[in-house]
């Protein structure tokens, strides 16, 4: 599948009408979040790295063009004008790791309006997407309290590749690990895992599959614990430890049942072996609100794996983002539709201390005390730098993390701050609004005025 075609019918059509119809003026887009899914105090800015990649390659070719023609049921000539189109626009950005609230700019496309309409919808499934999954592992980090984070989603994400998205995005963040090897290797992601209730099954007792994995694995291994009975499992695990005198480093692991009670048995037993350095590992069905509920109670856990929840945002697993035009050929534009107006011209997002952001006009100067969010990070459709990284991008999550207000970073009921608009932004709105509603009017009374006539 190409990238290319990997949009919907509508831009295809619109393109190639804009094209016929000479319509090729430089196009603004916003791309942001209309309104916070509940449970969300702030999201997370993720997926530009890849979208500006996909911009960078962005070029319809002759197989695109005949794909694009087949879904139309019309000949290729028809579609002709669509080849060789590439992106060569603008974009301004916020950078990945940035908390962003509703309503805010997370990228800014500027393009011949052909090109900047074909991009839209690639570029929404990678923005929201990627950013649901930030957002809900932030969530997370903030639930452990500087405990250890291990992503284990890729069996339960919504294919291998959000597999790979959700180990970036979970280290993004700032897990400590991923399962996923894949992703591990690419990303250069600590990998960690221990071992399946199968591989215990297959030997005769627990304590052979232990000591048959440590052979295998002389560093520090972690054994799981729970696939017949927990607490002799635990037994079973401080014996062999002690036996081969495993210790720190090494862990066990819990995967099910009330997590809490176990892992408060289990450190008694590990403490009475003498065997104070072996950690706690659990996982099951672990997301936000379960382990904010094991960190409060004080369970004795040093590290939480969290997966199918996480990888799929499965409490908020979409975004309601929109891609809408702000301004064609210098004319700032807006839709009045009800509940879903979007504010005109192309725009800066200033943030204050405390997550206080005011929305204004690109060529507005900064507030006091505030700083622009949105960056050119291409031009001429080539990267204005090299790729970000994963660490410059977690530096900025610690960061902004840091200033997120007490009731936005609660797990149990957020509540998200809302960014102010600036005078000359609503005054810009106001007129623009003004004018459409005009000639709205004008055409309503030449239409009435025409059929007095019949």
């Amino acid at each position: 599948m190409s990238e290319v075609t990997a949009t919907d019918l509508y831009e295809v059509t619109m393109a190639l009408s804009y094209l016929r119809e000479d319509k090729r003026a430089p196009a603004t887009f916003d791309l942001f979040v209309r309104d916070l899914p509940p449970g969300r105090g702030f999201l997370v800015a993720a997926g530009l790295e890849p979208a500006l990649d996909y911009l960078s390659r962005f070029r319809v070719g002759r197989g695109d063009v005949e794909e694009f023609a087949e879904a139309l049921k019309r000949p290729v000539e028809d579609l002709a004008p669509l080849h060789g189109l590439s992106f060569d626009g603008q974009v301004r950005a916020v950078p990945e790791g940035r908390l962003v609230l509703a309503g805010e700019p997370l990228v800014e496309v500027t393009a011949p309006l052909p090109q900047a309409q074909l991009v839209e919808t690639y570029l929404l499934s990678l923005l929201c997407h990627q950013t649901a999954v930030a957002s809900k592992a932030a969530r997370c980090v903030l639930a452990a309290g500087g405990r250890p984070l291990v992503d284990f989603s890729l069996r339960r994400t919504h294919g291998p590749e959000a597999g790979m998205q959700a180990a970036r995005l979970c280290a993004l963040v700032g897990f400590a690990g991923t399962s996923n090897v894949a992703a591990a290797h690419r990303y250069g992601i600590p990998a960690a895992g221990t071992m399946a209730h199968a591989y215990i099954e297959t030997f005769a007792s627990e304590e052979q599959a232990f000591r048959a994995f440590a052979r295998s694995h002389p560093g520090p291994v972690t054994f799981l614990v729970d696939t017949y009975d927990t607490g002799r499992g635990v037994a079973t695990a401080a014996r062999v430890f002690k036996d081969l005198g495993l210790g720190p480093g090494c862990g066990v692991r819990l995967d099910s049942g009330d997590l809490g009670a176990l892992a408060r048995r289990a450190r008694t037993a590990l403490d009475d072996a003498g065997l104070g350095t072996v950690r706690i590992i659990a996982s099951g069905g672990l997301d936000e609100y379960g382990v904010d509920r094991l960190v409060r109670d004080g369970a004795p856990i040093d590290v939480f794996a969290v997966g199918t929840k996480v990888g799929t945002a499965a409490d908020a697993p979409y975004l309601d983002t929109a891609y809408k035009l702000v301004e064609y050929d210098d004319r700032p534009v807006m839709k009045l539709s009800s509940t879903k107006v979007s504010a005109p011209g192309r725009k800066q997002v200033f943030r204050g201390p405390g997550l206080r952001d005011v929305i204004g006009l690109a060529d507005e100067e900064p507030p006091a005390g505030t700083e622009p969010l949105l960056r050119t990070v291409m031009r001429d459709g080539r990267r204005t730098g090299p790729p970000d990284d994963l660490a410059a991008a977690r530096a900025r999550f610690e960061a902004d993390v840091a200033e997120v207000p007490d009731e936005a970073r609660r797990i149990g009921q957020p509540v998200p701050p809302r960014p102010a608009v600036s005078a000359r932004l609503a005054a810009l709105t106001a007129s623009v609004r003004r004018g459409i509603e005009e000639r709205i009017r004008e055409g309503d009374g030449r239409r009435g005025t025409a059929a007095s006539r019949i």
